[in-house]
């Protein structure tokens, strides 16, 4: 049985390196955790016993294929219910992350099993992310940052990467959704913040929240 905390651990893992292709230090690990160093390099250690992750001293850690699968389970089950939270629930987008964090833990199969079909194998979340389906798959969306675009450039906001409550916040007020066609007018030589067209009006953007947005390019 994997515990709560350790499945925090391997997703927190899966995410630092980049979906499980690399291998990431016990320092970057402890930073997402926010916890000491020492107390990481004691889960891993468990974690390793479990056969869940590869560890080589000095070299970092990777997920094996058994914390691979299992990160995504949890990621999938965060996901489903962030759109149970959103949809049926009618909790706005800023509101949802911590509770699904709750409830991401969950081990009933038939449970997310039901809740899939209930709501109709959603495929992507209320950010924007993908949702795996039950076999572990999971398919990346072709994406790039809103900041790596040239002036005139137009695109569709897929997701965003700063989920946090204060960030998608700041977009509602803006009204800025998934979704949303995005044309970049021009772009500030000195602080590379951007002036966008959006919902048919115009904006000014700092180059942090352009990073922070997810965009498919439109040729």
């Amino acid at each position: 049985m994997v515990t709560l905390s350790e499945e925090n651990y391997l997703k927190a893992i899966y995410h630092l390196s980049n979906h499980g292709s690399i291998s990431v230090s016990t320092n970057a690990i402890a930073s997402k955790m926010e916890t000491k160093a020492s107390s990481v390099t004691d889960m891993i250690k468990k974690l390793a016993e479990k056969e869940l992750v590869n560890y080589v001293k000095y070299q970092g850690v990777n997920l094996s294929n058994k914390g691979k699968y299992t990160a995504i389970s949890v990621i999938r089950k965060h996901r489903l219910w962030e759109v149970f939270l959103v949809n049926k629930l009618n909790f706005s987008w800023d509101e949802v992350h911590d509770v699904a964090e709750q409830l991401e833990h969950i081990k009933s199969e038939k449970l997310i099993e039901h809740l899939e079909v209930f709501l109709e194998f959603p495929t992507h979340d209320p950010h924007g992310d993908p949702i795996p389906d039950k076999n572990g798959n999971l398919n990346p969306l072709d994406k790039v940052s809103l900041s790596t675009l040239e002036e005139n450039q137009e695109s569709k906001l897929l997701s965003v990467k700063d989920s946090s409550d204060d960030f998608l916040k700041y977009l509602n007020k803006h009204e800025i959704s998934i979704g949303n066609h995005i044309k970049v007018v021009s772009i500030e030589p000195y602080d590379k913040s951007l002036q966008i067209k959006i919902n048919n009006n115009k904006m000014v953007i700092s180059a942090n929240v352009a990073e922070n947005l997810f965009v498919k390019a439109i040729k």
